[in-house]
């Protein structure tokens, strides 16, 4: 078919090149067809013997070379040259139903040299002129042991004698062939071909390179003439060297068992190729061929056009080796062989090098999109699956998926793969950090085909982007005439951060618990702190008035770290209360309402000394600490509890007898103080920093008096109240039962008179929530005031 085949012939060598991609899932044999006895089977005794070569070129595809010395060569004259090579190609490996192709080659080849040497990867051949006048003069060693030997070369008869270090060995041409040889005239020439490392050969080092040598005198005998011809050839094996950015290719210029007298050499030429190709000009491809008194030296950059680079995994690291097929061809005189042509063929593939790829991160932050560029890669590098988090996506299902996967090149001719994830997928992991500031992490596994084996590699990428784009909330505070408010953004909270009340997390157990309210809506928490509620902060207590704070403090979840103080305080007008300050102070507005009213300048603690800082007509105001005034200290529980009293100092008439007569009540206000026994009394009137001050104590004001007219009788009437499930009435709780409600949920309640006294009619004025059964516990939550 058209482009199949490729044929050259460069300088005395054929060279045939088939198209790999039209043998791709078959296979294929070649043929050496021989006018006469017809198609031989190529295989690898017979190419090394015969001066054939089947290899691959660096881009994989086959490559036949041969000699046009070599075996079934038709030759004219020794100037002309033909070789038919079958190409059989079949779909099967027993090469069953095999299609044959007749593949003709020719070659015109002159200028022959007196004496060629050929340096093939499987073989070295040697050939020489047969036709010189006469024998040198200069006898060398080797010239003068083999005399002994040509007396006893059979008539008419080739033979050939190796000299070796094991000693001197003469055969007939037809055992040396049994040994791997070929040995051979043409019209002009005598040629040897030997395979490398045969037990004739031998290896020397020549400035610094390894050479495999053959010693070898050709011997023939006809009549009065005895023919004696130097069939040595060196070959050499090494002088490859690499560092990270070449490879060099080095050749002893002077090879001394080639060269007869050293002081006569001359080099000509020297020409080095790439595939079939010369290169005239090295250094417009960077190449570099050098050479002085003892070498020859090339050297290629890596990548460096003519080769190829080719990636692969070893040891499950990724890396790429470079390959490139190489000539040097050298031509000198000497006094010995008049001209000598000597060409080395060289397949050089350098040892792996590791190149660990790289992520690079050119995410834009304002875009909020992760751009991701993984490389760099050879050509032959696909992507063909990648993982984010622990999830596996194949580059369909990734595209559909909504991320983009697309390949774009690099100046240096490689090329990377680009990924793109949006900072909210969530397969992208957040995380909150520093002040107002998202971590965003991609961690992505890459799968990728590589190399022509198509073995897959992974390798995993963490890339993180910090982006401030959290703002931080803000808090507006309010009051009404008995709470305070405030209302900040929910968005953020128990995600980011949450909301302290001192050293405890204000939750909803907390809030229920000190009495406040709370409220949400799609965007905003609303919480209600009364005035007297746990947690509020009294800064100034007066006859006149009060000043309230409430502190919330905005901590990180998880550093607990305290981003912001949120306020509010305000200022009520004072009535009757009680505050249990931290550091021990008890503040008491008392409210007094008796028949008839009294002089509340005269009321005292339990201490007579200890009188109001202030009093009106309906109310008295102290202060004292908990270690003064005679107030006594219990533990119920969990608490410390302070206890005080406030009492009126009667006026008495005398009287004709006992008992003394007064017009003023008797009327006396216990005082309480409940502090949390693993709370500390902080001893000093404000703490510096209200995230961690000491909670204020909660108290109580219980009213005493011992004259009957003045107590206040409950009349016990028959009330039944049940609370409903809905505002159906239908459905109601068990009595017993634990009922839970969220802040602003309604509450359906039934209260029901059940007394039949006509003179008898229920009015609902007051109705709230409790801790206990005790009229007076707290905290209270009102539901209904003043009916």
């Amino acid at each position: 078919p058209p482009g199949f085949v490729e044929s050259s012939c460069h300088s005395r060598i054929f060279w045939m090149k088939l198209n790999k991609l039209l043998l791709q899932g078959k296979f294929f044999q070649l043929e050496i067809y021989d006018p006469y006895s017809g198609p031989v089977l190529l295989d690898e005794n017979l190419a090394s013997r015969c001066g054939y070569v089947l290899s691959e070129d660096v881009w994989g595809n086959p490559i036949f070379r041969a000699s046009v010395l070599g075996c079934h060569v038709a030759n004219e004259a020794d100037e002309l040259f033909s070789l038919t090579v079958n190409i059989k190609v079949s779909s099967f490996s027993s090469m069953r139903a095999a299609v044959t192709y007749t593949y003709p080659m020719y070659c015109s080849y002159a200028s022959w040299a007196s004496r060629e040497i050929v340096c093939e990867e499987n073989y070295m051949e040697v050939s020489v002129k047969t036709d010189v006048p006469a024998v040198s003069n200069d006898y060398t060693v080797a010239w003068m042991s083999a005399l002994p030997e040509t007396q006893n070369v059979a008539y008419q008869q080739w033979q050939l004698m190796f000299v070796s270090p094991s000693g001197r060995k003469r055969i007939t041409v037809s055992d040396a062939v049994k040994l791997g040889y070929s040995f051979n005239n043409t019209l002009s020439r005598v040629y040897l071909r030997a395979p490398y490392h045969s037990n004739e050969s031998d290896v020397s080092m020549v400035s610094g390179v390894n050479m495999n040598m053959v010693t070898s005198t050709s011997m023939y005998r006809q009549r009065w003439l005895l023919l004696l011809i130097d069939t040595t050839v060196s070959c050499p094996v090494d002088g490859i060297s690499f560092t990270d950015t070449t490879l060099t290719w080095t050749v002893p210029r002077v090879i001394p068992t080639l060269v007869v007298q050293e002081s006569t050499f001359l080099s000509k030429s020297i020409v080095m190729g790439v595939d079939d190709q010369v290169i005239v000009n090295p250094e417009e491809m960077n190449y570099s061929l050098e050479h002085n008194e003892t070498h020859i030296r090339i050297t290629i950059p890596i990548g460096a056009e003519g080769g190829k680079l080719e990636s692969s995994i070893s040891g499950g690291v990724y890396g790429v080796t470079y390959s490139i097929d190489l000539c040097l061809e050298h031509t000198w005189t000497d006094a010995g062989w008049q001209t000598t042509k000597y060409t080395v063929i060289k397949s050089i593939t350098t040892p792996f090098m590791p190149q660990i790829p790289t992520v690079i991160n050119n995410t834009v932050p304002e875009e909020r999109l992760f751009n991701v560029a993984f490389g760099h890669f050879l050509p032959d590098v696909s992507l063909v699956a990648i993982a984010i988090g622990a999830v596996p996506f194949t580059l369909r299902e990734a595209q559909h998926y909504s991320f983009r996967i697309y390949e774009t090149p690099f100046s240096n001719g490689t090329k990377g793969f680009i990924l793109e994830v949006s900072f909210d997928d969530p397969y992208v992991l957040k995380e909150y950090v520093n002040r107002n500031e998202t971590k965003y992490t991609l961690l992505v596994n890459y799968t990728l085909s590589v190399g022509p084996e198509m073995t897959l590699y992974y390798h995993s990428a963490e890339v993180e982007c910090v982006v401030a784009d959290i703002e931080i909330p803000e808090a507006v505070g309010d009051c009404d005439e008995e709470n305070l408010y405030l209302t900040l953004p929910t968005f953020g909270l128990h995600q980011y951060w949450d909301l302290h009340l001192g050293n405890k997390l204000l939750n909803r157990h907390l809030a229920l618990t000190n009495g406040y309210l709370a409220a949400t809506n799609s965007t905003h928490l609303i919480l209600q702190i009364p005035l007297f509620a746990g947690g509020v902060i009294y800064e100034e207590v007066s006859f006149q008035k009060i000043k309230a704070r409430f502190d919330v403090a905005l901590r990180k979840v998880r550093t607990m770290e305290t981003l912001k103080m949120f306020s509010v305080s305000c200022s009520f007008n004072s009535s009757a209360f009680i505050i249990c300050h931290p550091d021990g102070t008890i503040m008491i507005s008392a409210q007094m309402k008796t028949v008839p009213a009294i002089d509340m300048s005269k009321t005292k603690l339990r201490d007579s000394s200890c009188k109001p800082r202030d009093y009106n007509e309906a109310h008295a105001f102290f202060k004292f600490h908990v270690t003064t005034c005679g107030t006594s200290v219990r533990f119920e529980g969990d608490h410390i509890i302070y206890e005080n009293e406030i009492s009126y100092e009667k006026e008495t008439l005398p009287g004709q007898s006992i008992p003394t007569i007064t017009r003023d009540p008797d009327y006396r206000l216990t005082v309480l103080c409940y502090y949390q026994a693993k709370e500390t009394l902080v001893l000093r009137a404000f703490s510096s920093n209200p995230a961690t001050s000491s909670p204020f104590g909660s108290g109580m004001m219980v009213p005493r008096t011992n004259t009957a007219a003045y107590r206040r009788v409950r009349q016990a009437l028959n009330v039944v109240s049940r609370v409903s499930k809905d505002e159906s009435f239908m459905e109601f709780y068990e009595p017993s039962m634990a009922i839970l409600k969220q802040p602003m949920e309604p509450v359906f309640l039934e209260v029901q008179l059940k007394d039949e006294s006509p003179n008898v009619e229920l009015y609902l004025e007051n109705c709230w929530v409790a801790r206990s059964p005790d009229f007076n516990s707290s905290p209270r939550w009102n539901i209904t005031v003043d009916g």
